[in-house]
């Protein structure tokens, strides 16, 4: 395989979403059939979004949220099949924690089911302290509602 021809780049606008579900498709089973418009929205809301490319071909992708301080969160790590084990991982997931509005940042976290150890290797440690989720914003705008009425109710 010729890494010669391999490039990361770190342009929004350069991201084909289709190749981009197309890899994460065949690459990560958590987002297996995301829309197309649904990635545009997460990657317009996230900096940086890094891509990885083989001449035209989307091989990588990751992207990150953060205050660009106090925390930031990786998200969407992926290599596709044919390209993992080359270090090419490693390096995207270096060059996200290197941007300018990553390397401030005091804590920077990020979710994985079965790649602790990889990233274990670039520095990152388990932390069991911070798993909490929302999984279901329904519930949360119910209970808006409800304090809205107790506001009034209160006088507020």
């Amino acid at each position: 395989m010729n890494y010669s021809q391999i490039q990361f780049c770190d342009r929004q606008s350069k991201i084909d979403l289709y190749q981009l579900q197309e890899l994460l498709n065949i690459s990560a089973f958590w987002a297996k059939g995301r829309s197309v418009e649904d990635l545009g929205i997460a990657i317009a809301n996230s900096d940086p979004v890094i891509s990885v490319w083989d001449n035209e071909k989307l091989i990588g992708f990751a992207r990150a949220t953060s205050d660009g301080i106090y925390r930031a969160t990786i998200w969407d790590v992926v290599i596709h099949p044919d390209y993992r084990g080359t270090g090419l991982g490693t390096k995207l997931v270096e060059i996200v924690l290197s941007h300018p509005r990553m390397k401030m940042v005091e804590r920077v976290y990020l979710m994985t089911t079965h790649q602790q150890g990889f990233y274990e290797k670039i520095g990152f440690q388990a932390n069991t302290s911070t798993t909490m989720v929302l999984c279901n914003q329904s519930n949360l705008n119910s209970l808006s509602t409800a304090e809205i009425q107790l506001q009034e109710t209160l006088g507020g």
